[in-house]
Parts: structure tokens; sequence; C-alpha cells
């Protein structure tokens, strides 16, 4: 067997070559299509009795991809959009390996071929006013953890950052002076700059002279001067989400994340009269197709459209009578 058939060889060049040096792809997207092939592999260590390191191109072909992608759904209760995101990064690799391995272009073309699944769109989830003000209550800031989350929840649900572009903020990004923002880098590396309110502004101008814990860059670190993951973020978010639920019992109801409070950005923007094309920019979407979504979750903007409307006089309506057997078999379905 060819070096170059091992797959082993070119995952490692796919890596390296491909993501890392060639297209020079973000840290969030390697560690994504990273713990893709680390699920594919575990897959097929139970299914083929293979290790990884052993397994060759022709191990994955579209049968085998197929039941990756059907086990993701049945066994890891992964959702569709999950599903869809890990075929992503399967053909990426297989692309790659269009132009490493030519001789094997029938099976990659087939595995190519593999259809993203359609899905259900949801409306976004979002909190109301009351709702966000029982979360910012809810942290005790007598403590150096709880002033912490209170301005971190504060600037969460004010600007709408992204919770990776949260937690990668460094002391040196907010600028508190004249037209006082904060500045990120979020999808697609683009830089971008977000205002910030009169009140946000003093909440982190009070944090800014906490000293920095281990001279920790981050702007939000932990006890140690480390920065925060995501996981302990949606941590410490539940855990002041069951104390604000106490007096806010409509949060019970809900299911409350770091994104949830960036919609909840977007809807103040959008009961304010922002403009989509605006509140796209500030979000940093890509398309202003993405921030459309948020209009059709406002029920209020809905209702006040309907009242603008003329309503229909009421008619006798004259019940269809099909003069035809085929007509009457539709009418009947």
């Amino acid at each position: 067997m060819k070096p170059s058939s091992n797959l082993a060889a070119l995952i490692e060049r796919y890596f390296t070559v491909r993501l890392m040096h060639q297209r020079n792809v973000s840290v969030n997207t390697i560690a994504s299509y990273r713990d893709t092939f680390r699920l594919l592999f575990t897959f097929a260590q139970a299914r083929l009795r293979k290790p990884p390191s052993a397994l060759t191109l022709d191990d994955l072909d579209v049968p085998f991809i197929s039941a990756f992608l059907a086990d993701l759904e049945t066994n890891r209760g992964a959702s569709v959009r999950t599903r869809n995101l890990r075929l992503t990064a399967i053909r990426s690799f297989f692309r790659f390996v269009s132009f490493e391995e030519p001789a094997h272009s029938a099976l990659i073309q087939r595995v190519l071929a593999i259809p993203s699944k359609r899905h259900d769109k949801r409306q976004v989830h979002f909190l109301t006013r009351p709702e966000i003000e029982a979360i910012l209550a809810a942290p005790d800031r007598t403590t150096w953890l709880g002033r912490r989350d209170y301005t971190l929840l504060l600037l969460a649900a004010q600007t709408g950052l992204r919770l990776s572009e949260l937690i990668s903020l460094d002391r040196d990004a907010v600028h508190l002076g004249a037209g006082a923002h904060v500045r990120c880098v979020g999808k697609g590396r683009k830089e971008r700059c977000t205002p910030l309110t009169a009140y946000a502004r003093g909440a982190l101008q009070a944090w800014l002279k906490e000293p920095a814990r281990h001279g920790a860059n981050a702007l939000f670190s932990n006890m140690h001067g480390g920065r925060l993951s995501a996981d302990s973020v949606q941590s410490l978010l539940a855990k002041h989400v069951r104390v604000a639920g106490e007096s806010c019992p409509s949060l019970a109801s809900k299911r409350v994340s770091p994104h949830v409070l960036r919609h909840s950005a977007a809807m103040e923007l959008l009961e304010a009269g922002v403009d989509c094309s605006v509140i796209a920019l500030w979000l940093g979407h890509e398309s202003i197709e993405t921030t459309q979504t948020y209009l059709h979750a406002h029920l209020a903007l809905k209702e006040a459209a309907l009242v603008k409307l003329k309503p229909y006089e009421r008619r006798k309506r004259t019940r269809f009578q099909p003069n035809d057997r085929l007509l009457a078999f539709l009418e009947a379905l």
C-alpha cells in the first residue's frame, strides 16, 4: 500500500498543510473539524475493528459515512444541524483528497454526493427585559467572582457578542474614552467594534480597576488567571438563571444559553427601531438574511402590521361543488 493511501498521512497533511498553512483557518474551525474526525475514528474502531492509524481511504466509503451520520443522530442524540456540520468537515477533507489521490476519484465523488438533511428552522429564543434584569441581579457583587459574572453577563446582553468572542476578549480590547466600544475578532477573522451604553461603560470601567488575577491579560479570567472556557461560562450562566428564576418565574420555562443573550440583544435593537442591516453589522452577520430571523420571531412587529390592515368584508362562502369524479377525490383529500 502506498503511504499516500494511508488515511493517517492524509489526515495529517489535511490539517497541517491545507487548513493551517494554505487556508489559515481559525482555531475554532480546526477544533470543530478535529472533533468530527475524533468521533469518526471512534465509530470506525467500534464498527470496523481497526485502530485509527490502520484505516485506509477505502474504509471511508459511502455506506460507512452514512452509518456514521445516522449514529450521530440515533445514538449520540445530535441534531440535524450538528449532523450537517459534521458532514461539512468530511466533505472538506474529501475535496482535499481529490487532489492528493485522484485514483480514488469514484469513491470521493460518491462521498461528496451525500446530501445534507433538511431540518425545521425554529424561531429564535430570546429574553424579555425583566428576565435579563433578573439574571443580572443574581450574581453576588460583594465578591470578585460575582462582579466578574455580572460584568460578563451585562456585556453579553448589551453587545450580543458570540460566546467565542466574549471569552477571547483581552483587557485592551475595551475602549472607554469618547465613543466607548469593545473590539473583537469574529467569524471569518472579521474585526468589528461594538459600541457600549453608558451603563455598560461604567460597569466595565469599575471592572478594569479590579486587579487582574495573576497578571491575566484576559478581560474575564478564572481564579487562577486563565481564560474562561465556553463550558465555564455556560455553567455560571445556568447557576445565575436558577437564582433569578426565584424572582422571575418565566425563566423556569426557558432554556437560557449565552447565545440566547445574543438573540436578546438583537431583539432589543429591533424593538428600538434599528434597521436590520445595522443589526447585521452589529452582530457580525455574514448576510442580512441571517438577521431576518429576528423579524420572524418578533410577534409585536407582526401584530403592529396586522392593526394597519383593513379587515375583509364578511361574505357568505359558497362551497365548491366538483362536477367530476377526479375533482371530487381531490376535494376530499
